[in-house]
């Protein structure tokens, strides 16, 4: 069992975790300051809280390459699956800390207390992926940090880091929106191979991403109400000028309306996003 550091408030604990270089003892402090946070045993603040590092703490591998120099597989093949679970993985990871730095950077914003019951109940979730897909790695003979994996996930949060709607409209409502869409095509081709362990997992990290996307429309619509600012409107303009991949179809429309991301936000930033 990984001991942990004394937890003083929610921006103590969640910033710990996000510097924390060893995956065992960051996922456990994510969970430990959520569990703490719901128990209302934390403080929001304390002036000995540490400084948000830069990026967050990382072991020596996997080493990190450019997206387009990553390798694709066939999932009809062992590497193949290796491959896949080892980029979610690495997904996970990151969504760790992007759900942890939402909280950790934005302690001093003027919303209610539920705003940081959402995002630790995010992270609590993504810490819990990530320990199912390293387990599973673990499974098939391999492990997080055996394949290199790319480096673009965090420039999100890095780009968004002095506006809480901008991170909003990325971190949760494309990124995490775009697992709604991929999911189902990768649980099914886990199935066909046999692989209904893998899948079960993807099935797991499905139906709670759904709660992760809709806790980002619940209080990006929140903000947006606060500035009487059209939440369409706003979102497209702040993926314009804040995202730099394009928007990709097909889109699950019917999970995305289910977490409160209507067509109106997304579908006219296609063609933009792909000029």
């Amino acid at each position: 069992m990984t001991e942990l550091p004394h937890i003083e408030s929610l921006r103590g604990g969640t910033t710990a975790a996000i510097a924390a270089a060893d995956l065992d003892l960051k996922t456990a402090l994510a969970q430990e300051t959520a569990r703490r946070w719901f128990a209302r045993t934390l403080s929001m603040r304390s002036p000995r809280d540490p400084a948000l590092p830069a990026r967050p703490g990382r072991p020596e591998r996997p080493e990190l390459i450019p997206p387009r120099h990553m390798e694709k597989r066939s999932l009809h093949t062992l590497k193949g699956r290796i491959a896949l679970l080892h980029a979610l993985a690495h997904i996970e990871l990151n969504a760790v800390d992007l759900a942890l730095d939402i909280v950790a950077r934005f302690t001093t914003e003027r919303v209610p207390h539920s705003f940081f019951d959402g995002w630790m109940q995010v992270a609590f979730e993504e810490a819990k992926h990530f320990r199912l897909i390293r387990d599973r790695l673990r499974e098939l003979g391999a492990d997080y940090g055996d394949l290199p994996a790319h480096d673009g996930l965090w420039q999100a949060a890095h780009d968004t880091r002095n506006d809480l709607t901008a991170r909003l409209a990325v971190v949760p409502l494309i990124l995490e929106a775009r697992g709604l869409d991929v999911t189902p095509t990768l649980q099914a081709k886990m199935r066909e191979t046999g692989d209904d362990a893998s899948a079960d997992i993807l099935d797991v990290i499905y139906n709670d991403e759904k709660g992760h996307v809709a806790v980002g429309a619940k209080w990006f619509r929140f903000l947006c109400a606060r500035e009487r600012k059209d939440p369409s409107a706003t979102f497209r303009e702040l993926v314009r000028a804040n995202f730099r991949g394009p928007l990709k179809p097909p889109f699950n429309d019917v999970a995305r309306a289910e977490a409160g991301l209507t067509p109106s936000f997304y579908r006219s930033l296609v063609s933009v996003s792909q000029s």
